[in-house]
């Protein structure tokens, strides 16, 4: 396993050093711990790493310096060679990069500060710095075989999560109460920690898309949005499941079967080479269709890995730049309609691009849990 995570990261690696042969940087300096962490397995608070045509520094203190030699000797790491910085971090780049002779240097404009980069100027005198933007992130969004995997484990982990949601929610349980109950579940199902903050909104918070858990208790004709996900293996996954209190209103249950189409109308128009757009479109086409366009009040989906919203965006054409779903693609599908006096509802699975249109990963029944 630690021999082919090396190989991961490696290839990782590479990949990087033809983008910069391309646009003919000597180096790039990636700093957001987060790609840090994808390209050489490393998952410290601090470090730099800098990527040369030829070479692979790992730079941390000493925090970081003895467990980063035992991951790399484990195979852990990719191939990298790790820096101990004694001082400060700019210093300690700059020795790095005087030593290796790169004068033409990208950093991650982003992540990257106006006083971190004239700390880095002031250090590293003679280097000529570019700004990049989002290259790293260009890499995570096409998921390696690596990945899939962890995505296909982590899925199968939800959905027994999810299967044990009628062990948790209970009619008179406050909804902090039953998010804790959802957040107890995925530790014990084997994630490392809750991917977010878990919502459960009950009755009329059900209404509001991001209502974070209050101490309302769920009463008997609540609409029940249960929105949850866990990181495995660093990756994470999400999910949203429905519930409902006793006997749900007429009004409750057309607004429930009418995101329910909407899913599988979104989960229908994903194939590669289509714009992200058209997936949010197939998906609102159903809701205005029944009268709730309005009702619809965020984007389709959004991409995940490493970070719980990545690109894409499956959002309006209007709202930015769209784009085309490629082969590796990972995101969510998580059509809602929120209307005030009713409650609202959503329904979320990850599902994975593939050459003829895509892969569900989430299996859980979206069947309306009746507590």
């Amino acid at each position: 396993m630690a021999h082919s995570a090396h190989l991961t990261h490696t290839a990782r690696l590479r990949a990087l050093q033809a983008y910069l042969d391309a646009r003919r940087l000597d180096a790039l300096v990636v700093s957001a711990p987060v790609n840090i962490a994808y390209l050489s397995g490393f998952a410290g608070s601090a470090g730099l790493l800098l990527v040369t045509r030829e070479g692979l520094f790992l730079l941390v203190d000493g925090r970081y310096d003895v467990a980063a030699r035992e991951s790399l000797v484990a195979g852990r790491l990719g191939p990298v060679t790790v820096e101990r910085v004694d001082g400060r971090y700019d210093q300690a780049l700059a020795s790095v990069i005087a030593r290796e002779g790169v004068r033409h240097v990208g950093l991650e404009a982003g992540n990257v500060t106006v006083a971190t980069l004239s700390a880095w100027r002031r250090a590293a005198t003679g280097v000529e710095w570019e700004p990049t933007e989002r290259v790293v992130e260009g890499q995570r969004l096409i998921k390696d075989a690596a990945e899939i995997e962890t995505f296909r484990r982590a899925a199968k982990t939800l959905d027994y999560m999810a299967s044990r949601l009628g062990t948790i929610v209970a009619r008179g349980q406050t909804e902090q109460a039953v998010a804790s109950g959802i957040d107890a579940a995925l530790v014990d199902a084997g994630f490392q920690r809750p991917a977010f903050s878990t919502i459960v909104a009950s009755g009329p918070n059900s209404a509001l898309p991001h209502a974070r858990p209050t101490s309302r208790r769920l009463e008997a004709g609540d609409l029940v949005v249960l929105d949850f996900g866990g990181v495995l293996d660093g990756y994470c996954v999400d999910l949203t499941r429905m519930a409902a209190v006793g006997s749900p209103t007429a009004s409750a249950m057309a607004l429930y079967e009418g995101v329910r189409e909407a899913n599988a109308s979104a989960v229908r128009a994903v194939r590669p080479g289509v714009p992200a757009s058209d997936i949010d479109r197939a998906a609102r086409a159903v809701l205005e269709a029944k009268n709730l366009g309005e009702a619809f009040r965020h984007a389709t989906g959004h991409g995940l890995g490493l970070e719980v919203h990545e690109a894409p965006r499956l959002a309006r054409p209007d709202s930015e730049p769209q784009e085309r779903l490629e082969e590796g693609m990972v995101f969510t599908i998580e059509p809602g309609a929120y209307v005030e006096g009713i409650g609202g509802v959503r329904l979320e699975d990850d599902v994975l691009v593939t050459p003829g249109g895509c892969e569900v990963l989430t299996k859980a029944p979206h069947d309306l849990l009746r507590v």
